[in-house]
């Protein structure tokens, strides 16, 4: 029987922040939630655009191009190769999208590690 997923009860299970939780997977992407709130680090992803959606909270995705302020239900996607700072004003949380393996930090020396929840 196929099972739907319920994105607030994925985000009630736990209090960590900056660090994704994969909930499912589709065509090769891992499609994670995650809390946030103050500053990431700034950073860059040479080969995958970077998708943030806001479900709760408000972020800034500050990029040298210039700011992008998202609300609730809004989205930004980051173009590859542009180096960006995510801010959340407040407690944020956020459904991503990018392909499986990419680290959130464009490094994987110094990404956090995702986990499936």
């Amino acid at each position: 029987m196929p099972e739907k997923i319920n994105l607030a009860e994925k985000l009630s299970g736990f209090e960590d922040q900056w660090s994704p939780k994969i909930i499912t997977r589709y065509n090769h992407n891992d499609i994670m939630v995650v809390k946030t709130e103050g500053e990431f680090v700034w950073h860059h992803h040479d080969d995958t655009d970077d998708f943030f959606l806001v479900l709760k909270g408000r972020m800034t995705i500050e990029t040298e191009d210039g700011d992008v302020t998202l609300e609730p239900g809004e989205l930004y996607v980051v173009p590859k190769g542009v180096k960006h700072r995510p801010v959340a004003h407040e407690e944020t949380h956020l459904l991503l999208i990018e392909p499986s393996g990419t680290p959130n930090t464009g490094d994987a020396a110094t990404a956090a590690q995702k986990d499936s929840i």
